[in-house]
């Protein structure tokens, strides 16, 4: 399964939500940002690319629809609820990340 983690400057934490999920068997996992100014902004091959796509908090999910919308019709979109309050592989983050990414994936298929 593919999973696309995105928040707003891939910095933080879609980067640390690609590091767990990348370590995972079953798992393939990439990370991209919102914002012009990301490390690494997300691209219509990435949502192609994504079986699954995680997003930190909805205003994400607002510009994922904005730009990519006909890409989106086939692909789940999950918001996280996880605010821009961690560092990169913080644990606290790390946390979150494990109970609310493990609770979406323990529902697919």
């Amino acid at each position: 399964m593919k999973l696309l983690f995105i928040c707003s400057r891939n910095q933080w934490r879609s980067p640390t939500a690609e590091q767990l999920w990348r370590r995972r068997s079953g798992y393939e996992a990439r990370s991209a940002g919102t914002s012009p100014k990301a490390r690494r902004t997300v691209s219509a091959s990435d949502v192609i690319w994504a079986d699954v796509i995680l997003v930190m908090e909805s205003k994400h999910r607002q510009r994922l629809r904005a730009e990519f919308a006909h890409l989106l019709e086939h692909t789940p979109l999950y918001v996280l609820d996880i605010p821009d309050e961690y560092q990169y592989m913080d644990e606290a983050l790390i946390d979150e990340l494990e109970a609310r990414v493990g609770a979406i994936l323990a529902t697919l298929p």
